[in-house]
């Protein structure tokens, strides 16, 4: 613990129920990001920023005039089609000492054998299941240097991102730091979920640090740079194509709930002037492509726009759900969402289950047995989820595509029947997250043939009862007055 009992270990932010802790009462002044935390951000979500390492550099009234401030050029990302609407238009200006134009050209990488971008069924490389399919977790290789960019696996997906609709899901295991190295994914947004390590991500629009219990999203075709601080490191990633993530409606919850816009961070410009060979490694269908350049590709001085990385710390999550009876439908832990063709089905889902309180009567705790149209696959950040039927540790991989049935073992039914109404603090210690889409996946090569998979246990429903038929007599009693004509 820091000064008045503000926790400075890492490790204390996964004990905590809630952010608000670290408030203590109000008894000391408030903070938004971890103690170990070295850099400052931007709040908010979806907003227009603004961001100047040297005051005075961003020209007012006009985007490009004919002479930047010392000299730097002036670049547009542009994300969306000129005509989108004002709403959904994404575009950033960067002021820079160099414009990303300035490469040597592109040369082809060897295909990463454990990576997919195509997962269409005709796709000898991936596999369709209905079987409940889990992974325990993904080693880190400690054998050779790995980092970020060579450690990608792909676990599942829908659709190609040549057609610009669909997702894919990934692991990444990292031993070692990108130096002068950085990765576009041109494909898509990723969604990055760090589950052992920290990392210590520079962008073009200046760097973020993001540790377990926390996400990152970086935006189709931003440039940015992996450090591993902590050592090796190992997450989830949520890739999605032709779509961009932003926050679920609120409905008949108002204007505060799930996750609150003024908790998304945002970095605040942080240039290198470096000249020296960088390679940058490009992402695009699939295929790995590489381009040279006598220059760091982070010499971005001052931009503003919408178009940005960020970052969220999912300890701020507030949840909401039954306070009478009945299971609430997993949505309600949705933080982050992001729309598919379809206007009532979305592409992909983000949801936590975190510390929260489950108060309900006449009731009991665990979901309900049930099928539903999503694909769900889940990872654990960190503690217990007893969501899971099986043994479910952090890092580990649990699927279930759409309308298979699923649900608790029977001796945890039967427990959980038998006890009172919970009213009880669940998920303490624990976060768990879920990729959730409308979408089918296919499962790739590299997952099914992973000496790490495993199937969910069927047996652990054999000795689901069937109490029905010990009332025999009474149903066929109430049957026979029926048929007679009498009330029942």
């Amino acid at each position: 613990m820091g000064s008045a009992g503000t926790p400075t270990d890492p490790q204390e932010y996964q004990k905590i129920f809630h952010w608000a802790e670290t408030q203590k009462d109000g008894e000391i002044p408030s903070f938004s990001t971890r103690r170990n935390d070295p850099y400052e951000y931007q709040a908010g979500f979806g907003n227009t920023f603004i961001s100047e390492a040297v005051p005075g550099t961003i020209p007012h009234g006009q985007n490009s005039p004919r002479n930047v401030r010392f000299g730097l050029y002036a670049e547009q990302v542009t994300a969306t089609a000129f005509v989108a609407p004002r709403h959904a238009n994404k575009k950033a200006w960067l002021y820079r000492a160099r414009p990303a134009v300035a490469h040597q050209g592109f040369t082809n990488l060897p295909d990463n054998p454990d990576t997919e971008a195509t997962f269409l069924p005709l796709n000898p490389r991936v596999h369709v299941s209905p079987t409940q399919l889990a992974w325990h977790p993904f080693d880190i290789p400690s054998d050779e240097p790995v980092d970020f960019v060579t450690g990608l696996k792909t676990v599942a997906g829908s659709g190609d991102p040549t057609l610009r609709e669909g997702l894919a899901t990934h692991v990444y295991t990292a031993n070692t730091s990108m130096t002068q190295k950085a990765f576009v994914n041109s494909d898509g947004e990723m969604l990055i979920v760090p589950q052992q390590g920290a990392l210590d991500i520079q962008t073009e629009f200046g760097p973020l640090f993001v540790q377990p219990g926390e996400i990152v999203v970086i935006p189709r075709g931003i440039r940015f740079r992996v450090e591993v601080p902590d050592g090796p490191s190992r997450g989830y990633i949520l890739e999605i194509w032709g779509s961009c993530y932003e926050l679920p409606e609120l409905g008949p919850l108002g204007a505060n709930g799930l996750a609150n816009t003024r908790d998304f961070l945002t970095p605040v410009a942080k240039y290198e002037i470096r000249q020296e060979p960088w390679e940058i490694v490009y992402k695009l269908g699939g295929k790995f492509f590489a381009s040279t350049q006598n220059h760091s590709p982070f010499d971005v001085v001052a931009w503003h726009g919408n178009y940005v990385p960020y970052k969220y710390d999912m300890t701020k999550f507030v949840n909401v759900g039954s306070i009478s009876v009945d299971h609430i439908d997993p949505s309600i832990f949705c933080v982050l969402t992001a729309k598919s063709r379809d206007p009532t089905a979305p592409l992909a889902d983000f949801l936590i289950f975190s510390p929260r309180w489950d108060v309900a009567s006449n009731t009991y705790r665990p979901p309900y047995y049930h099928r539903n149209a999503a694909s769900e696959l889940m990872g654990l950040v960190y503690g217990d989820y007893g969501g899971r039927s099986d043994a479910f540790k952090p890092g580990s991989i649990s699927f279930e595509c759409g309308m298979v049935p699923h649900g608790v073992a029977y001796e945890e039914f039967k427990a959980a029947s038998e006890a009172p109404p919970p009213v009880m603090r669940i998920s303490e210690a624990s976060i768990a997250i879920m990729f959730e889409s409308s979408r089918a996946f296919t499962i790739t090569d590299y997952a099914w043939n992973s000496q790490k998979r495993h199937e969910h246990e069927p047996a652990m429903w054999d000795n689901l009862v069937d109490n029905f038929s010990k009332h025999k007599d009474e149903v066929e009693a109430l049957l026979a007055k029926k048929a007679s004509g009498l009330r029942v």
